[in-house]
Protein backbone atom coordinates (compact mmCIF):
# COMPACT_ATOMS: atom_id res chain seq x y z
CA UNK A 1 0.00 0.00 0.00
CA UNK A 2 2.79 2.43 0.75
CA UNK A 3 4.54 1.73 -2.49
CA UNK A 4 1.44 2.60 -4.53
CA UNK A 5 1.25 5.98 -2.82
CA UNK A 6 4.80 6.75 -3.86
CA UNK A 7 4.15 5.91 -7.47
CA UNK A 8 1.07 8.11 -7.66
CA UNK A 9 2.96 10.95 -6.10
CA UNK A 10 5.73 10.61 -8.66
CA UNK A 11 3.21 10.59 -11.49
CA UNK A 12 1.59 13.72 -10.12
CA UNK A 13 4.95 15.45 -9.92
CA UNK A 14 5.67 14.57 -13.54
CA UNK A 15 2.25 15.73 -14.64
CA UNK A 16 2.68 19.02 -12.91
CA UNK A 17 6.12 19.44 -14.39
CA UNK A 18 4.81 18.68 -17.85
CA UNK A 19 2.00 21.18 -17.48
CA UNK A 20 4.42 23.80 -16.27
CA UNK A 21 6.69 23.08 -19.23
CA UNK A 22 3.85 23.38 -21.66
CA UNK A 23 2.75 26.64 -20.11
CA UNK A 24 6.25 27.99 -20.19
CA UNK A 25 6.65 26.88 -23.77
CA UNK A 26 3.35 28.56 -24.74
CA UNK A 27 4.34 31.72 -22.99
CA UNK A 28 7.68 31.72 -24.73
CA UNK A 29 6.00 31.10 -28.09
CA UNK A 30 3.34 33.73 -27.42
CA UNK A 31 5.89 36.31 -26.44
CA UNK A 32 8.11 35.50 -29.38
CA UNK A 33 5.13 35.82 -31.76
CA UNK A 34 4.12 39.07 -30.11
CA UNK A 35 7.67 40.24 -30.54
CA UNK A 36 7.45 39.25 -34.21
CA UNK A 37 4.30 41.32 -34.69
CA UNK A 38 6.07 44.15 -33.03
CA UNK A 39 8.05 44.46 -36.26
CA UNK A 40 5.64 42.86 -38.74
CA UNK A 41 2.11 43.62 -39.77
CA UNK A 42 -0.67 41.24 -38.91
CA UNK A 43 -1.82 38.92 -41.69
CA UNK A 44 -4.53 40.55 -43.81
CA UNK A 45 -3.30 44.09 -43.18
CA UNK A 46 -4.04 46.41 -46.13
CA UNK A 47 -2.67 49.91 -46.31
CA UNK A 48 -4.70 52.02 -48.77
CA UNK A 49 -5.23 49.04 -51.01
CA UNK A 50 -1.71 47.60 -50.64
CA UNK A 51 -1.48 44.20 -48.90
CA UNK A 52 1.36 44.27 -46.37
CA UNK A 53 0.53 41.26 -44.15
CA UNK A 54 3.57 39.82 -42.31
CA UNK A 55 5.76 42.57 -43.81
CA UNK A 56 8.18 44.76 -41.94
CA UNK A 57 8.00 48.50 -42.25
CA UNK A 58 10.79 48.47 -44.80
CA UNK A 59 9.08 45.75 -46.80
CA UNK A 60 5.77 47.56 -46.59
CA UNK A 61 7.35 50.81 -47.71
CA UNK A 62 8.95 49.02 -50.63
CA UNK A 63 5.62 47.48 -51.58
CA UNK A 64 3.83 50.82 -51.31
CA UNK A 65 6.59 52.43 -53.38
CA UNK A 66 6.04 49.79 -56.09
CA UNK A 67 2.32 50.48 -56.07
CA UNK A 68 2.91 54.23 -56.18
CA UNK A 69 5.25 53.80 -59.11
CA UNK A 70 2.28 52.34 -61.00
CA UNK A 71 0.27 55.55 -60.47
CA UNK A 72 -2.07 56.51 -63.31
CA UNK A 73 -3.91 59.83 -63.58
CA UNK A 74 -7.16 59.30 -65.50
CA UNK A 75 -8.64 62.41 -67.14
CA UNK A 76 -12.20 62.49 -68.53
CA UNK A 77 -13.63 65.33 -70.64
CA UNK A 78 -17.28 66.39 -70.58
CA UNK A 79 -17.64 64.74 -73.99
CA UNK A 80 -16.69 61.39 -72.46
CA UNK A 81 -13.16 61.23 -73.88
CA UNK A 82 -10.65 59.61 -71.52
CA UNK A 83 -6.87 60.05 -71.31
CA UNK A 84 -4.24 58.54 -68.98
CA UNK A 85 -0.98 59.98 -67.70
CA UNK A 86 1.28 57.38 -66.06
CA UNK A 87 3.52 57.94 -63.06
CA UNK A 88 6.89 57.44 -64.80
CA UNK A 89 6.06 60.22 -67.31
CA UNK A 90 5.86 62.74 -64.50
CA UNK A 91 8.51 61.19 -62.20
CA UNK A 92 5.87 60.20 -59.69
CA UNK A 93 7.59 58.64 -56.65
CA UNK A 94 6.73 57.62 -53.10
CA UNK A 95 8.28 59.59 -50.27
CA UNK A 96 8.59 57.44 -47.11
CA UNK A 97 7.52 59.03 -43.87
CA UNK A 98 6.69 57.80 -40.38
CA UNK A 99 3.10 56.91 -41.12
CA UNK A 100 3.69 53.20 -41.88
CA UNK A 101 5.86 52.89 -38.80
CA UNK A 102 3.20 54.69 -36.77
CA UNK A 103 0.54 52.27 -37.99
CA UNK A 104 2.73 49.32 -37.04
CA UNK A 105 3.54 50.81 -33.65
CA UNK A 106 -0.16 51.18 -32.99
CA UNK A 107 -0.76 47.56 -33.89
CA UNK A 108 -1.81 45.57 -30.71
CA UNK A 109 0.89 42.92 -31.01
CA UNK A 110 -0.18 41.05 -27.90
CA UNK A 111 -3.54 40.46 -29.54
CA UNK A 112 -1.96 38.57 -32.36
CA UNK A 113 -3.98 35.47 -31.61
CA UNK A 114 -7.27 37.25 -32.31
CA UNK A 115 -5.84 39.39 -35.12
CA UNK A 116 -4.44 36.57 -37.20
CA UNK A 117 -7.54 36.26 -39.32
CA UNK A 118 -9.65 38.73 -41.23
CA UNK A 119 -8.87 41.83 -43.27
CA UNK A 120 -7.53 44.85 -41.50
CA UNK A 121 -7.61 48.01 -43.62
CA UNK A 122 -5.88 51.23 -42.85
CA UNK A 123 -5.93 54.48 -44.80
CA UNK A 124 -2.46 55.54 -45.63
CA UNK A 125 -1.82 59.17 -46.40
CA UNK A 126 0.72 58.49 -49.10
CA UNK A 127 3.18 61.25 -49.76
CA UNK A 128 4.59 61.32 -53.24
CA UNK A 129 6.59 63.67 -55.40
CA UNK A 130 6.20 64.45 -59.07
CA UNK A 131 7.62 66.82 -61.65
CA UNK A 132 5.05 69.60 -62.07
CA UNK A 133 6.58 70.82 -65.32
CA UNK A 134 6.44 67.34 -66.81
CA UNK A 135 2.81 67.05 -65.70
CA UNK A 136 2.02 70.41 -67.35
CA UNK A 137 3.74 69.26 -70.53
CA UNK A 138 1.87 65.93 -70.49
CA UNK A 139 -1.44 67.79 -70.13
CA UNK A 140 -0.59 70.15 -72.99
CA UNK A 141 0.28 67.16 -75.19
CA UNK A 142 -3.13 65.52 -74.78
CA UNK A 143 -5.20 65.24 -78.00
CA UNK A 144 -7.88 67.53 -76.56
CA UNK A 145 -5.40 70.40 -76.63
CA UNK A 146 -4.29 69.91 -80.22
CA UNK A 147 -5.55 72.59 -82.60
CA UNK A 148 -7.01 70.17 -85.12
CA UNK A 149 -9.24 68.71 -82.41
CA UNK A 150 -10.43 71.99 -80.90
CA UNK A 151 -13.76 73.57 -81.69
CA UNK A 152 -13.99 77.08 -80.31
CA UNK A 153 -17.26 78.21 -78.68
CA UNK A 154 -19.53 80.41 -80.79
CA UNK A 155 -21.90 83.02 -79.46
CA UNK A 156 -25.63 82.87 -80.04
CA UNK A 157 -26.62 85.36 -82.73
CA UNK A 158 -29.49 86.55 -84.88
CA UNK A 159 -29.50 85.20 -88.40
CA UNK A 160 -31.42 86.61 -91.31
CA UNK A 161 -33.47 84.02 -93.17
CA UNK A 162 -35.70 84.09 -96.22
CA UNK A 163 -38.70 84.88 -94.06
CA UNK A 164 -37.16 87.02 -91.32
CA UNK A 165 -34.72 86.37 -88.50
CA UNK A 166 -34.06 83.45 -86.20
CA UNK A 167 -32.08 82.89 -83.03
CA UNK A 168 -29.06 80.68 -83.63
CA UNK A 169 -28.09 78.81 -80.47
CA UNK A 170 -24.61 79.22 -79.03
CA UNK A 171 -22.11 76.44 -79.73
CA UNK A 172 -20.25 75.31 -76.62
CA UNK A 173 -17.41 73.71 -78.52
CA UNK A 174 -14.71 71.76 -76.69
CA UNK A 175 -11.95 74.31 -76.14
CA UNK A 176 -10.37 73.74 -72.74
CA UNK A 177 -8.52 76.29 -70.62
CA UNK A 178 -5.02 74.83 -70.50
CA UNK A 179 -3.91 76.65 -67.35
CA UNK A 180 -7.09 75.64 -65.50
CA UNK A 181 -6.68 71.98 -66.41
CA UNK A 182 -2.99 71.99 -65.48
CA UNK A 183 -3.77 73.48 -62.06
CA UNK A 184 -6.58 70.97 -61.45
CA UNK A 185 -4.29 68.10 -62.46
CA UNK A 186 -1.58 69.26 -60.06
CA UNK A 187 -4.13 69.46 -57.24
CA UNK A 188 -5.42 65.94 -57.97
CA UNK A 189 -1.92 64.47 -58.14
CA UNK A 190 -0.93 66.34 -54.98
CA UNK A 191 -3.80 64.68 -53.17
CA UNK A 192 -2.77 61.29 -54.48
CA UNK A 193 -6.07 60.89 -56.30
CA UNK A 194 -6.33 59.13 -59.62
CA UNK A 195 -9.27 60.75 -61.39
CA UNK A 196 -9.77 64.22 -62.84
CA UNK A 197 -13.14 64.98 -64.37
CA UNK A 198 -13.08 68.17 -66.41
CA UNK A 199 -16.13 70.28 -65.54
CA UNK A 200 -17.58 73.32 -67.31
CA UNK A 201 -15.39 75.73 -65.38
CA UNK A 202 -12.38 74.37 -67.28
CA UNK A 203 -13.88 75.07 -70.71
CA UNK A 204 -14.10 78.23 -72.74
CA UNK A 205 -17.78 79.16 -72.88
CA UNK A 206 -19.72 81.39 -75.29
CA UNK A 207 -20.02 84.97 -74.07
CA UNK A 208 -23.56 85.27 -75.44
CA UNK A 209 -26.11 82.49 -75.16
CA UNK A 210 -29.71 82.19 -76.29
CA UNK A 211 -30.94 83.38 -72.90
CA UNK A 212 -28.98 86.63 -73.16
CA UNK A 213 -31.28 89.49 -72.12
CA UNK A 214 -30.15 91.94 -74.78
CA UNK A 215 -30.20 89.35 -77.54
CA UNK A 216 -33.74 88.31 -76.65
CA UNK A 217 -34.85 91.92 -76.45
CA UNK A 218 -33.53 92.40 -79.98
CA UNK A 219 -35.31 89.25 -81.16
CA UNK A 220 -38.56 90.42 -79.56
CA UNK A 221 -38.20 93.76 -81.28
CA UNK A 222 -37.58 92.12 -84.64
CA UNK A 223 -40.55 89.79 -84.16
CA UNK A 224 -42.77 92.77 -83.45
CA UNK A 225 -41.62 94.34 -86.69
CA UNK A 226 -42.09 91.14 -88.65
CA UNK A 227 -45.56 90.49 -87.24
CA UNK A 228 -46.77 93.94 -88.20
CA UNK A 229 -49.12 93.93 -91.17
CA UNK A 230 -50.43 97.12 -92.73
CA UNK A 231 -53.29 96.64 -95.15
CA UNK A 232 -53.59 99.75 -97.25
CA UNK A 233 -57.02 100.61 -98.57
CA UNK A 234 -55.69 102.04 -101.80
CA UNK A 235 -56.18 101.44 -105.51
CA UNK A 236 -58.40 98.73 -106.83
CA UNK A 237 -56.81 95.75 -105.07
CA UNK A 238 -55.20 97.36 -102.04
CA UNK A 239 -51.63 96.98 -100.90
CA UNK A 240 -50.22 94.82 -98.09
CA UNK A 241 -47.03 95.59 -96.23
CA UNK A 242 -45.81 92.67 -94.09
CA UNK A 243 -42.72 90.99 -92.73
CA UNK A 244 -41.52 89.82 -96.13
CA UNK A 245 -40.81 93.45 -97.01
CA UNK A 246 -40.15 94.84 -93.55
CA UNK A 247 -37.34 92.34 -92.94
CA UNK A 248 -35.32 94.03 -95.66
CA UNK A 249 -35.46 97.29 -93.74
CA UNK A 250 -34.10 95.87 -90.49
CA UNK A 251 -30.50 96.61 -89.52
CA UNK A 252 -28.87 94.64 -86.69
CA UNK A 253 -25.45 95.95 -85.63
CA UNK A 254 -22.66 94.10 -83.84
CA UNK A 255 -24.20 94.98 -80.46
CA UNK A 256 -27.58 93.64 -81.63
CA UNK A 257 -29.12 97.09 -81.70
CA UNK A 258 -32.09 96.92 -84.04
CA UNK A 259 -32.83 99.89 -86.28
CA UNK A 260 -34.33 100.61 -89.66
CA UNK A 261 -32.61 101.62 -92.83
CA UNK A 262 -34.82 104.67 -93.27
CA UNK A 263 -33.73 105.07 -96.87
CA UNK A 264 -35.55 101.80 -97.62
CA UNK A 265 -38.65 103.05 -95.83
CA UNK A 266 -38.43 106.16 -97.97
CA UNK A 267 -38.11 103.97 -101.06
CA UNK A 268 -41.22 102.03 -100.06
CA UNK A 269 -43.28 105.17 -99.58
CA UNK A 270 -42.02 106.38 -102.95
CA UNK A 271 -43.13 103.06 -104.42
CA UNK A 272 -46.62 103.64 -103.00
CA UNK A 273 -46.66 107.15 -104.42
CA UNK A 274 -45.40 106.03 -107.82
CA UNK A 275 -48.00 103.28 -108.01
CA UNK A 276 -51.03 105.01 -106.58
CA UNK A 277 -50.53 108.72 -107.15
CA UNK A 278 -52.64 109.76 -110.13
CA UNK A 279 -52.08 113.50 -109.94
CA UNK A 280 -51.17 114.74 -113.42
CA UNK A 281 -51.19 111.23 -114.91
CA UNK A 282 -51.93 110.87 -118.60
CA UNK A 283 -55.20 109.00 -118.89
CA UNK A 284 -57.01 107.29 -121.72
CA UNK A 285 -60.43 108.92 -121.61
CA UNK A 286 -63.44 107.71 -123.56
CA UNK A 287 -65.28 110.77 -124.81
CA UNK A 288 -69.00 111.27 -125.21
CA UNK A 289 -68.47 110.85 -128.96
CA UNK A 290 -67.18 107.31 -128.37
CA UNK A 291 -63.53 107.79 -129.23
CA UNK A 292 -60.58 107.96 -126.84
CA UNK A 293 -58.28 110.85 -126.13
CA UNK A 294 -55.19 111.06 -124.00
CA UNK A 295 -55.32 113.74 -121.37
CA UNK A 296 -52.99 114.52 -118.49
CA UNK A 297 -52.10 117.53 -116.41
CA UNK A 298 -54.47 119.37 -114.15
CA UNK A 299 -54.65 119.09 -110.39
CA UNK A 300 -56.97 116.13 -109.97
CA UNK A 301 -55.95 112.78 -108.57
CA UNK A 302 -54.58 110.88 -105.61
CA UNK A 303 -51.48 112.28 -103.94
CA UNK A 304 -49.78 110.51 -101.03
CA UNK A 305 -48.15 112.79 -98.49
CA UNK A 306 -44.81 111.02 -98.50
CA UNK A 307 -43.33 112.66 -95.41
CA UNK A 308 -46.39 112.07 -93.23
CA UNK A 309 -46.88 108.55 -94.55
CA UNK A 310 -43.28 107.70 -93.71
CA UNK A 311 -43.68 109.19 -90.24
CA UNK A 312 -46.85 107.21 -89.57
CA UNK A 313 -45.35 104.02 -90.97
CA UNK A 314 -42.34 104.28 -88.67
CA UNK A 315 -44.62 104.83 -85.68
CA UNK A 316 -46.79 101.79 -86.47
CA UNK A 317 -44.26 99.27 -87.64
CA UNK A 318 -43.16 98.11 -84.18
CA UNK A 319 -46.70 97.41 -82.98
CA UNK A 320 -46.81 93.77 -84.07
CA UNK A 321 -50.44 94.34 -85.04
CA UNK A 322 -52.50 94.18 -88.20
CA UNK A 323 -53.54 97.69 -89.17
CA UNK A 324 -55.99 98.60 -91.88
CA UNK A 325 -55.94 102.15 -93.18
CA UNK A 326 -55.49 104.41 -96.17
CA UNK A 327 -52.11 105.93 -96.93
CA UNK A 328 -51.77 109.47 -95.66
CA UNK A 329 -53.06 111.56 -98.57
CA UNK A 330 -52.71 115.27 -99.04
CA UNK A 331 -55.11 115.02 -101.95
CA UNK A 332 -57.76 112.49 -102.85
CA UNK A 333 -59.83 111.60 -105.88
CA UNK A 334 -63.32 110.17 -106.23
CA UNK A 335 -62.48 106.57 -107.11
CA UNK A 336 -59.71 104.39 -105.62
CA UNK A 337 -58.13 103.25 -108.84
CA UNK A 338 -54.77 103.52 -110.49
CA UNK A 339 -56.33 103.43 -113.96
CA UNK A 340 -59.69 105.24 -113.67
CA UNK A 341 -59.96 107.44 -110.62
CA UNK A 342 -62.56 109.72 -112.23
CA UNK A 343 -65.53 107.45 -111.81
CA UNK A 344 -68.84 107.88 -113.59
CA UNK A 345 -69.88 111.26 -112.17
CA UNK A 346 -67.95 114.01 -113.93
CA UNK A 347 -67.96 117.01 -116.24
CA UNK A 348 -66.51 116.64 -119.72
CA UNK A 349 -65.45 119.63 -121.82
CA UNK A 350 -64.60 119.03 -125.46
CA UNK A 351 -62.79 122.28 -126.28
CA UNK A 352 -62.41 121.39 -129.92
CA UNK A 353 -66.12 120.77 -130.39
CA UNK A 354 -67.07 123.49 -127.87
CA UNK A 355 -69.43 121.26 -125.98
CA UNK A 356 -69.73 120.15 -122.37
CA UNK A 357 -71.41 117.14 -120.73
CA UNK A 358 -72.37 116.38 -117.16
CA UNK A 359 -72.71 112.74 -116.13
CA UNK A 360 -74.02 111.50 -112.82
CA UNK A 361 -73.61 107.82 -111.98
CA UNK A 362 -72.91 107.21 -115.65
CA UNK A 363 -76.07 108.92 -116.87
CA UNK A 364 -75.96 112.07 -119.00
CA UNK A 365 -77.78 114.70 -116.99
CA UNK A 366 -76.93 117.81 -119.01
CA UNK A 367 -74.99 118.92 -122.05
CA UNK A 368 -74.53 122.28 -123.65
CA UNK A 369 -72.65 124.23 -126.28
CA UNK A 370 -70.06 126.50 -124.72
CA UNK A 371 -67.52 129.17 -125.56
CA UNK A 372 -64.07 128.72 -124.05
CA UNK A 373 -60.80 130.67 -123.97
CA UNK A 374 -59.73 132.78 -126.94
CA UNK A 375 -56.95 130.81 -128.60
CA UNK A 376 -55.89 133.66 -130.90
CA UNK A 377 -55.17 135.95 -127.95
CA UNK A 378 -53.32 133.36 -125.93
CA UNK A 379 -56.22 132.83 -123.54
CA UNK A 380 -56.93 129.20 -124.33
CA UNK A 381 -58.73 127.41 -121.48
CA UNK A 382 -56.64 125.02 -119.39
CA UNK A 383 -56.87 121.38 -120.42
CA UNK A 384 -56.36 118.50 -118.05
CA UNK A 385 -58.21 116.68 -115.29
CA UNK A 386 -59.45 118.97 -112.55
CA UNK A 387 -62.19 119.08 -109.95
CA UNK A 388 -64.81 121.60 -108.95
CA UNK A 389 -63.13 123.66 -106.25
CA UNK A 390 -66.15 125.67 -105.19
CA UNK A 391 -69.45 127.17 -106.36
CA UNK A 392 -70.55 130.76 -105.92
CA UNK A 393 -73.75 132.59 -106.74
CA UNK A 394 -73.73 135.41 -107.62
CA UNK A 395 -70.09 136.20 -108.37
CA UNK A 396 -67.94 138.92 -109.88
CA UNK A 397 -65.18 137.88 -112.25
CA UNK A 398 -62.20 140.19 -112.09
CA UNK A 399 -59.24 140.15 -114.43
CA UNK A 400 -56.48 142.56 -115.39
CA UNK A 401 -58.63 144.20 -118.07
CA UNK A 402 -62.16 143.19 -117.22
CA UNK A 403 -64.81 142.78 -114.56
CA UNK A 404 -67.97 140.77 -115.14
CA UNK A 405 -70.93 139.92 -112.95
CA UNK A 406 -72.37 136.43 -113.28
CA UNK A 407 -75.11 134.50 -111.52
CA UNK A 408 -73.44 131.12 -111.34
CA UNK A 409 -69.72 130.45 -111.03
CA UNK A 410 -68.29 126.94 -110.69
CA UNK A 411 -64.49 127.05 -110.42
CA UNK A 412 -62.31 124.10 -111.53
CA UNK A 413 -58.91 125.67 -112.26
CA UNK A 414 -57.04 128.80 -111.21
CA UNK A 415 -59.69 131.55 -111.62
CA UNK A 416 -61.25 129.46 -114.38
CA UNK A 417 -64.70 127.95 -114.14
CA UNK A 418 -68.11 127.40 -115.67
CA UNK A 419 -70.45 130.37 -115.62
CA UNK A 420 -73.37 131.97 -117.35
CA UNK A 421 -72.55 134.53 -120.07
CA UNK A 422 -75.56 136.79 -120.54
CA UNK A 423 -73.59 138.93 -122.97
CA UNK A 424 -73.47 136.10 -125.49
CA UNK A 425 -76.27 135.11 -127.78
CA UNK A 426 -74.45 132.23 -129.46
CA UNK A 427 -72.42 129.32 -128.15
CA UNK A 428 -70.43 126.50 -129.77
CA UNK A 429 -68.84 126.40 -133.19
CA UNK A 430 -65.52 128.23 -133.59
CA UNK A 431 -66.35 131.38 -131.70
CA UNK A 432 -63.61 130.58 -129.14
CA UNK A 433 -60.84 130.84 -131.73
CA UNK A 434 -61.27 134.59 -132.21
CA UNK A 435 -63.88 135.80 -129.75
CA UNK A 436 -63.54 133.41 -126.91
CA UNK A 437 -63.39 134.09 -123.19
CA UNK A 438 -60.42 134.96 -120.98
CA UNK A 439 -60.26 131.26 -120.15
CA UNK A 440 -63.59 130.40 -118.47
CA UNK A 441 -66.22 128.12 -119.93
CA UNK A 442 -69.14 130.34 -120.97
CA UNK A 443 -72.59 128.72 -120.86
CA UNK A 444 -76.14 129.80 -121.67
CA UNK A 445 -77.80 131.16 -118.52
CA UNK A 446 -80.41 128.42 -118.13
CA UNK A 447 -77.81 125.69 -118.66
CA UNK A 448 -75.51 127.28 -116.10
CA UNK A 449 -78.39 127.53 -113.62
CA UNK A 450 -79.31 123.88 -114.17
CA UNK A 451 -75.70 122.73 -113.81
CA UNK A 452 -75.21 124.80 -110.67
CA UNK A 453 -78.21 123.14 -109.05
CA UNK A 454 -76.86 119.62 -109.67
CA UNK A 455 -73.13 120.07 -109.30
CA UNK A 456 -71.18 119.33 -106.12
CA UNK A 457 -67.74 120.51 -105.11
CA UNK A 458 -65.10 117.86 -105.78
CA UNK A 459 -66.72 116.62 -108.99
CA UNK A 460 -64.02 115.72 -111.56
CA UNK A 461 -63.69 117.86 -114.67
CA UNK A 462 -62.09 116.40 -117.81
CA UNK A 463 -61.22 119.11 -120.33
CA UNK A 464 -59.36 118.38 -123.58
CA UNK A 465 -58.43 119.57 -127.03
CA UNK A 466 -58.55 117.10 -129.85
CA UNK A 467 -55.86 118.92 -131.80
CA UNK A 468 -52.48 120.01 -130.44
CA UNK A 469 -52.45 123.49 -128.91
CA UNK A 470 -49.95 125.60 -127.03
CA UNK A 471 -51.27 127.28 -123.92
CA UNK A 472 -49.25 130.12 -122.48
CA UNK A 473 -51.60 132.04 -120.17
CA UNK A 474 -50.67 132.35 -116.52
CA UNK A 475 -53.77 130.47 -115.39
CA UNK A 476 -52.76 127.49 -117.53
CA UNK A 477 -49.31 127.48 -115.93
CA UNK A 478 -50.65 127.69 -112.39
CA UNK A 479 -53.31 125.06 -113.03
CA UNK A 480 -50.78 122.64 -114.56
CA UNK A 481 -52.57 122.53 -117.90
CA UNK A 482 -51.65 119.57 -120.07
CA UNK A 483 -50.85 121.75 -123.12
CA UNK A 484 -49.06 124.54 -121.24
CA UNK A 485 -45.81 125.67 -122.90
CA UNK A 486 -43.23 127.87 -121.20
CA UNK A 487 -42.26 130.10 -124.08
CA UNK A 488 -39.31 131.65 -122.29
CA UNK A 489 -37.74 128.23 -121.60
CA UNK A 490 -38.62 127.09 -125.09
CA UNK A 491 -36.95 130.13 -126.64
CA UNK A 492 -33.98 129.73 -124.31
CA UNK A 493 -33.45 126.15 -125.48
CA UNK A 494 -33.54 127.32 -129.06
Amino acid sequence: MGRQRSTGKIIGIFAGAAAAFILIAFLVCYLMTASYYGSHFFPGTVLSGVSVGKMTVDEAEEKVAEEVADYILSIETRDGEKYNIIGPDIDYAYVPGTEIQDILDAQPKYQWLSMRKGKKEEDLDVTATFDGQKLDAAIAALPCFQEENITKPENAYLKETETGYEMVEAERGNALKLAAVQKAARDVVDRGENTLTLDDSMYEEPEITSDDKDLNASMDKINAYLHTVIRYDVGEQGEVLDGSTIKNWIVVDDDYEVTFDESKVTDYVQYLASKYNTYGDVRDFKTSLGDKVKIGGGDYGWVIDKEKEKEQLLSEINSGKTIEREPVFNQTAVVKSETNDIGDTYLEVDYTNQHMYYYKDGKLMLDSDVVTGNISRGNGSPDGVFKIVYKQSPATLVGETYQSDVEYFMVFAYNVGFHDASWRSEFGGEIYKTSGSHGCVNMPGEKAKELYSMLEAGTPVVAYYRDPVELTAENTRISNAYSYVDKEKQEGRQ
